[in-house]
């Protein structure tokens, strides 16, 4: 996360913006200038804010980790011995089963998402994980399929800036 983070509100041109991007994540300055009917400098203008915002966090290609072979995915809530989140984080960074990891509150202090080749491979990232000496205790479930993908568009339109697009619209 940016410094900055949390401080830009994204208006409804960088809603509409940010969709086209997740429709067309390949789209040039001027296809989304055409998608959203703004000038293409207000489009690279807009980019640039919400980049250097932290609001678009990167520019990479989406992976699809199952269709890369690692179909086995679980979540796995881990119980740490106190003070010992630093040594837990460089443990979960130097597993490469690790696909994210976040503090948590309730009864478990992490949350982790991983992914395996088979059921056998993910048994042995669980084995690995529990053998740390900061983990307490971990427990985990398999994700079977996935009922709704990471997406932000829903989430953005609630929080609707009333300045309405800063640049008019052409035709």
């Amino acid at each position: 996360m940016s410094p900055q983070s949390g401080s830009y509100r994204p208006d409804r041109l960088d809603q509409a913006l940010l969709a086209a991007l997740e429709e067309h994540p390949r789209a040039g300055d001027l296809e989304l200038s055409r998608i959203t009917k703004v000038a293409r400098a207000t489009v690279q203008s807009r980019l640039a804010r919400m980049s250097d915002a932290g609001v678009i966090a990167g520019w990479g290609p989406t992976v699809d980790v199952a269709a890369a072979g690692f179909a086995v995915q679980a979540f796995v809530s881990l119980e740490i011995a106190q003070v010992a989140l630093e040594d837990l984080r460089a443990e979960l960074e130097a597993n490469p089963h690790v696909l994210e990891a976040y503090t948590t509150t309730g009864t478990s202090d992490a949350l982790c998402k991983v992914a395996a080749r088979s059921h056998e491979e993910l048994q042995e990232v669980l084995l690995a994980l529990t053998r740390s000496p900061v983990v307490v205790r971990s427990t985990s479930v398999v994700a079977l399929t996935v009922l709704v993908p990471r997406r932000t568009a829903p989430l953005l339109a609630t929080a609707e800036d009333e300045r309405g697009p800063r640049a008019p619209a052409y035709r």
